[in-house]
């Protein structure tokens, strides 16, 4: 049962077994109902005409003694034709018979042929009456002097219940009453009738909720099977096999759950590459530095190289890059964990660009770079953090004048723009090829892959501007020059 098949299966079964009880009762309801106001408006058609017959019987007989004689073959009494009553063959031929009985026919008057009880209304009248409905005579006193159910004799009916018959009167005087009712219960015709239109209803209903069923179940499976090719997707990535990817189907909502698995899935599986990568890089960073201090460490131990003061020197420049960079790490993870502290305040951008420019001046004569500003007289302060600001500006500077041949220029741009403060930072270096500008602000990217010190960084500076941008709300990008050269935007908000 932990089928999601087979519970849409039976919760489809459960409402066609619902569905087929309602339809069965409101049809069989509607039917009995429509079959009764025809009977009762039939039968009371019927019980008008008998009324004369019955009101001459009374007069002839003064009681009701022997009536049910007629109830139970109305038709025998309506022609002359009757054994007993007429002595001719059919309602035409106006001769009665002997007895009593004729005798009322030969009340009813000679010109018999020309009323209405004749052929058609005998034949509409077995109709009738083999149908199995009830004739019930009531007397004056409302007491049941027939009933052709043989149930209901000398039973005293309500008041209400004889206001739903008709009236026979002899002589100006109510002698009776004549009350038609629909007689169904299952052995009759009426019942049958019923009984079979239910029973039609029923298997109708079966055997459309059997092919409903079989339909049903084509279209929930081809509803499970993209869910069920998703859970095992799912089992495997939690595994660990990130190339698993869900059967996407159809393009409904289901198909677009799968797809979006896969979408989820293709993330997770660049993220583990990037990870690996990362933890790779990370330790290649990690033990350059620290390979050239133990290396020099044990070269001093050993009394191979001298502890003069170069030597130490060049321990300690080890040591402040090894320092930079898990410093460089650290800003990272708290930026990823949304713990970077800014403290904002009015800043003038100026100042931090001239300050930059300060304190890179050193590597900006050895190279021979002409480094200039252009920045906007107009500029308006930002909020900002200055420390994470300058930190921005520094790297960027740091970048170009890494990548920028001797010689060269760079130039540092600041205005005003409707989202803020621009900032750009051009070189003249050779540029980076079009399919790599996408990965420029990825940790541990080089344009030089060799990762040679001499030549380029940790690979972090870049990362680390795009993060404390995006965290001052701002954004950045890179594009290359016409000819030669590379620039690298940023907004601040103002």
């Amino acid at each position: 049962m932990r089928s999601l098949w087979v519970k849409l299966i039976g919760a489809f079964g459960l409402v066609i077994l619902v569905g087929i009880g309602v339809v069965v009762v409101l049809a069989s309801q509607a039917t009995r109902g429509q079959f009764e106001l025809y009977v009762t408006q039939t039968g009371q058609q019927w019980a008008d005409r008998l009324a004369p017959i019955l009101s001459n019987y009374y007069a002839q007989t003064g009681s009701w003694e022997g009536a049910e004689a007629i109830l139970q073959q109305p038709t025998a009494y309506t022609a002359p034709s009757v054994p007993g009553l007429s002595g001719g063959d059919d309602c035409m031929d106006g001769e009665s018979g002997g007895g009593m009985m004729g005798d009322m026919w030969d009340m009813m008057g000679s010109n018999w042929e020309n009323n209405d009880w004749c052929q058609d209304d005998q034949w509409m009248m077995g109709i009738w009456t083999s149908a199995g409905n009830r004739l019930v005579l009531v007397n004056e006193d409302r007491v049941i002097e027939a009933d052709t159910a043989g149930i209901l004799e000398g039973t005293q009916l309500e008041a209400d219940d004889i206001a739903r018959g008709t009236a026979i009167t002899s002589q100006g005087e109510r002698v009776g009453t004549i009350i038609v009712t629909p007689f169904n219960t299952p052995s009759t015709p009426a019942g049958n009738f019923l009984g079979s239109v239910s029973r039609s209803v029923l298997w109708a209903g079966i055997a459309a909720g059997i092919v409903a069923l079989v339909l049903g179940s084509l279209l929930f499976f081809q509803i499970t099977r993209p869910l069920r090719s998703l859970s095992a997707a799912a089992q495997s990535i939690a595994k660990g096999d990130l190339s698993k990817r869900a059967w996407i189907g159809n393009h409904d909502e289901v198909g677009q759950v799968a797809r979006s698995f896969n979408q989820m899935a293709d993330k997770l599986q660049n993220y583990e590459a990037e990870r690996q990568n990362m933890t790779a890089d990370i330790a290649h960073e990690l033990r350059t530095p620290l390979s050239v201090i133990q290396g020099n460490l044990e070269a001093m131990l050993d009394n191979v190289l001298p502890a003069s003061a170069k030597e130490l020197a060049l321990l300690h420049q080890e040591t402040i890059l090894l320092n930079r960079l898990i410093s460089d790490l650290r800003t990272l993870s708290l930026a990823d964990a949304g713990q970077l502290n800014l403290r904002k305040h009015p800043v003038n951008l100026a100042e931090l660009i001239d300050q930059a420019i300060e304190r890179l001046q050193l590597r900006v004569h050895e190279k021979g770079i002409n480094l200039r500003t252009d920045i906007s007289a107009d500029l308006l302060p930002v909020q900002a953090d200055p420390e994470r600001l300058s930190q921005v500006l520094t790297n960027l500077v740091d970048n170009a004048l890494r990548y920028t041949y001797d010689g060269t220029q760079v130039v540092i741009a600041a205005g005003n723009t409707t989202e803020g403060i621009q900032v750009s930072v051009t070189d003249d270096g050779p540029g980076i090829p079009e399919e790599e500008l996408p990965n420029l602000f990825d940790r541990f990217w080089r344009a030089e892959k060799s990762r040679n010190r001499m030549t380029g960084g940790s690979g972090l500076g870049l990362a680390i501007v795009k993060q404390l941008v995006t965290a001052h709300g701002g954004s950045v990008w890179a594009e290359n020059l016409p000819g030669a050269g590379i620039q690298f935007n940023f907004t601040v908000p103002g």
